[in-house]
């Protein structure tokens, strides 16, 4: 079936460029790597040898806040954090493709009476990831809780659970903080969770981007959770999380 792009949604790091943008691109690749010899038939024999992926954008160029295109991309250029791109919205469960990425390239400008523009492009430092939003952009968060359960199903030896967090905005007093978490459990209501991924309190917007050990999970069921604290605290942020 095919889909008309009419909602997609792209957070860089701290930032949700999805109100700024009008064009993402997604790509991945494997080199290729000969290994023919003299038992190969006749035929090319190839292996799979380094693996890359690249996200770019273009859109509507704003600036005059740390949330809009020019800010963000001047603040991020040089430095490596999560990137999350979604083909349909960012409602929980939608499909997510993430990865930590560097902010490779930043350009403005066009002709006289255009509308002017901006492009970017982040090149990938981990593996691409095809996972969930765990946790909306939209909704505010003011105290502790967690987010809706995603079965995303048990983890062989050598499968990583990567979990990205997004934190867009934040106000209040007396240091507002927000500690977020991976975790998992067995059961859909989650009556004994284990905490997978634990991110660094944020004090500020940004992005983090971790990943999990390689040792099996056994658990089949995943889900966002946080900690805030401050007075009169509230975020907003996006999480997405996935299996690879």
């Amino acid at each position: 079936m095919a889909h008309i792009l009419l909602n997609c949604r792209l957070f860089a790091v701290g930032a949700d460029l999805s109100g700024h943008s009008n064009k993402i691109e997604l790509s991945a690749e494997v080199e290729d790597k000969d290994a023919t010899n003299y038992r190969s038939g006749g035929w090319t024999e190839l292996l799979g040898g380094l693996g890359s992926a690249e996200i770019s954008a273009e859109g509507q160029w704003e600036a005059g806040d740390p949330s809009l295109v020019d800010d963000a991309s001047w603040a991020q250029l040089g430095g490596v954090g999560p990137w999350t791109v979604c083909p349909q919205d960012s409602t929980v469960g939608a499909l997510a493709y993430f990865t930590k990425a560097l902010s490779a390239d930043y350009q403005i400008g066009e002709a006289v009476g255009e509308i002017a523009p901006w492009t970017g492009t982040a090149k990938s430092s981990w593996p691409v990831v095809r996972g969930q939003i765990a946790h909306p952009p939209g909704l505010a968060r003011t105290a502790n809780g967690s987010g809706t359960a995603l079965e995303l199903g048990p983890l062989a030896t050598g499968r990583r659970l990567y979990g990205a967090l997004h934190v867009l905005s934040l106000a209040g007093t007396g240091t507002p903080a927000i500690t977020g978490r991976i975790e998992s459990d067995a059961d859909p209501a989650f009556g004994s969770p284990t905490t997978r991924l634990t991110f660094n309190a944020a004090t500020t917007a940004g992005g983090q981007i971790l990943r999990t050990d390689g040792a099996a999970i056994t658990d089949t069921h995943f889900r966002a959770a946080w900690t805030v604290s401050g007075t009169t605290p509230s975020f907003m942020f996006a999480a997405s999380l996935g299996i690879r």
